[in-house]
């Protein structure tokens, strides 16, 4: 079953109204603190790659060709790439920075996508990242647990209970404390290949 991401015109429209409520802030600051050559993983319509400075060189990846047809109606002159992030098209230590904005939700092996995003980061660059994640509220957390069999089949991929967080750090990189924020279930954070 095809899920609400993997359908643009649905995606687009649930953005357009998280975005009023929020989450344009929150993409701005992803994009705000990106440097040097940019890689977007996951910039699926292309909402997102408007807002980086034009000095940021800037790459979009994602799987699926119909968000990027999308994408390239929106940012014509930014190199679009389908690929997947368990399994990155680039050489090592190429990207200054790697902006993820709601994307390891629904990568399916999350360690090895973030083992790629390290490989290909520079030992002195950035991770920046948006994510909803496994809820701090026991309750919650447990509500996650129960509807994540029907919502990952329901929404073609997401998972409403990965601890990003901990993953990100488990594959080696340092959360920085500078800029991280929490609200409900969504985090934004920047990170760095540990040493």
């Amino acid at each position: 079953m095809r899920g609400v991401e993997q359908i643009p015109w649905l995606y687009d429209g649930l953005c357009a109204v998280l975005e009023r409520t929020g989450l344009d802030a929150w993409r701005r600051w992803l994009a705000a603190g990106a440097r040097g050559r940019t890689l977007d993983v996951g910039c699926g319509t292309g909402r997102g790659l408007a807002r980086y400075s034009r000095d940021v060189r800037l790459i979009g990846l994602d799987p699926a060709w119909d968000s990027l047809a999308r994408a390239r109606r929106r940012a014509p002159r930014v190199p679009l790439v389908q690929g997947s992030a368990e399994a990155l098209p680039f050489r090592d230590d190429i990207f200054d920075t790697v902006v993820s904005s709601l994307v390891f939700c629904t990568v399916p092996e999350p360690a090895r996508g973030l083992a790629e995003v390290k490989r290909v980061l520079r030992p002195d660059g950035r991770l920046r990242m948006l994510e909803h994640v496994r809820s701090r509220r026991r309750w919650k957390a447990i509500f996650q647990d129960r509807v994540e069999p029907v919502w990952t089949w329901v929404s073609g991929g997401c998972h409403p209970n990965r601890d990003t967080e901990r993953a990100v750090e488990a594959a080696g990189f340092v959360i920085e404390p500078e800029g991280r924020a929490a609200k409900a279930d969504m985090r934004r954070f920047s990170a760095r290949p540990a040493p």
